[in-house]
């Protein structure tokens, strides 16, 4: 059945400040609070010493702080994030980042709802940041 509607626009962020910043991941986050990208360099940072709870609230942030930029960019709930466009990686990094920490800390439920998230948003992003390996399996 074709969806008469149509699917929405795909959303894509302004560039992030943070991909092109110089420091450790912490100091990234302190210079650019706003940006995504920050915020899952320091869930990743986490991830790979094995501080999942950490990693769970860095990538939470991260999240969070996505979901508030797609909004001020005219996203309303649901549509595609394309992970080719360079400003939207921050926010499907935080969310496979979110879905790994989650999984890690026993939060099955949430694991899978983000994991689904990705996949709606950006088959590519989760090709690459979940299928790839990079964050958990399902």
């Amino acid at each position: 059945m074709t969806n008469l509607l149509g699917e929405p626009p795909e959303t894509l962020l302004p560039d992030d400040p943070a991909a092109t910043a110089d420091g450790t991941p912490q100091e990234i986050a302190r210079a650019y609070p706003a940006s995504s990208l920050a915020w899952a360099l320091c869930a990743e940072e986490a991830l790979a010493a094995d501080d999942d709870v950490a990693a769970y609230a860095f990538a939470r942030t991260g999240y969070h702080r996505g979901l508030d930029a797609l909004r001020r960019n005219g996203w309303k709930g649901h549509g595609p994030v394309p992970w080719g466009h360079p400003g939207n990686q921050g926010f499907l990094r935080a969310l496979a980042d979110l879905a790994e920490a989650s999984e890690r800390i026993g939060d099955l439920e949430e694991a899978h709802r983000c994991r689904e998230f990705l996949r709606e948003s950006s088959q590519e992003a989760y090709d690459t940041l979940v299928s790839g390996g990079r964050a958990g399996t399902e």
